[in-house]
């Protein structure tokens, strides 16, 4: 890995941090992936993309580029794949990362009064993170736990039976 970020050879050196980061998914993906097979990448890449998203918070252009041609896939089918799960992002989340589900079971049981609710008292909307960089709001589409609809995930803690009258003490939790 170079000093230079991998999508553009203008930006200047990279950051220690950042170069950190992208050894370090350098050897994971050397680990995991020996043989750079192209036709076997695609077997790795959502185990790839967990891990650079754990590394970087999001997955950015740059981080997309650097596995793609590492695994010798286009950029094209690595946001295919970012685009299709609800779990990756390529856009920086807050450090409370909320999502509200959607799926069936949620929503006949109030889902979207929810979402509007933090909506509303976050000044964002679904996909968008706060201008202080504290919360991020977005939508699932199935959690997991209908017994429990409608459903709420903070990082990785769930509410359940949600109502939008909660979603203020979810808001004063995260801020204690």
């Amino acid at each position: 890995m170079s000093d230079q970020c991998c999508c553009c050879s203008d930006c200047g050196a990279m950051p220690p941090e950042v170069k950190r980061k992208f050894d370090e998914l350098d050897q994971y993906i050397a680990e995991l992936h020996p043989d750079d097979n192209p036709e076997r990448s695609r077997g790795f890449l959502i185990q790839i993309l967990h891990r650079a998203q754990g590394l970087f918070g999001y997955l950015p252009e740059d981080v997309q580029k650097f596995v793609a041609s590492r695994l010798k896939l286009s950029p094209a089918e690595v946001y295919g794949v970012i685009s299709f799960y609800s779990y990756f992002t390529d856009k920086p989340v807050g450090r409370y990362k909320i999502n509200v589900c959607t799926g069936t079971a949620c929503f006949v049981k109030g889902a979207s009064k929810v979402l509007d609710e933090f909506k509303r008292r976050l000044n964002i909307k679904e996909g968008e993170t706060t201008e202080d960089g504290k919360f991020f709001l977005g939508a699932l589409r199935c959690v997991g736990a209908c017994s429990l609809a409608p459903v709420v995930m903070v990082n990785d803690k769930v509410y359940g039976n949600m109502t939008a009258e909660k979603v203020a003490d979810i808001l004063k939790e995260c801020a204690e």
